[in-house]
């Protein structure tokens, strides 16, 4: 597979050609070879898993699949959308763009601290269930441990760390982000 880097610093994600392969003006973008564009993250994970099914991400057997896909949707609803709102109204390149897309919106500073509070918060949330879980999902490295571990680089890439009282939290984390696949 080629990567192609969109420069999203200077808008290239609104360019027409972009515009043309993602609508939504979104990244990533997977292109098929019969030319099909996929532009969501949790879609393109099930189809490289489809393509690529050892090891799994997503878990063998039906409760193991809707747990990964269960925690992965968590981090995302719970904690990525905190972290979007903390960055997106917050970051002066972003003014006029506090949503991703072809639409323009505002910047709302308020969103910009309850976004700050849902991402300490959903931290909480992710050291009670690494209690007596080695990853995120249970005793498997998942999906969910890969958007868990997006998302704690993004908190901690905007200053926000994890509780002082996390006991679990460190070491997953340690163990996460020292895989091969996580300095792809």
């Amino acid at each position: 597979m080629d990567k192609v880097e969109v420069d999203l610093a200077s808008g290239e994600q609104f360019s027409p050609a972009f515009r043309a392969i993602s609508p939504d003006c979104v990244v990533p973008v997977l292109e098929l070879d019969d030319g099909t564009h996929i532009n969501e993250v949790l879609a393109i994970c099930q189809y490289l898993e489809e393509i690529y099914p050892e090891p799994t991400l997503f878990g063998s057997t039906p409760k193991e699949r809707a747990t990964a896909v269960m925690w992965s949707t968590k981090v995302e609803q719970q904690g990525l959308v905190g972290m979007r709102d903390a960055f997106r109204n917050s970051a002066k390149g972003l003014r006029g763009h506090a949503l991703t897309g072809p639409v323009a919106y505002e910047q709302i500073p308020e969103l910009a601290e309850r976004g700050q509070q849902q991402v300490v918060t959903f931290f909480e949330s992710l050291e009670l269930q690494l209690e007596g879980n080695e990853y995120v999902a249970g005793d498997y490295f998942s999906i969910a441990d890969i958007t868990a571990l997006v998302f704690v680089d993004f908190a901690r890439w905007l200053k926000i760390d994890f509780p002082d009282d996390a006991v679990y939290l460190r070491p997953w984390y340690d163990a996460v982000s020292a895989r091969p696949s996580a300095n792809a």
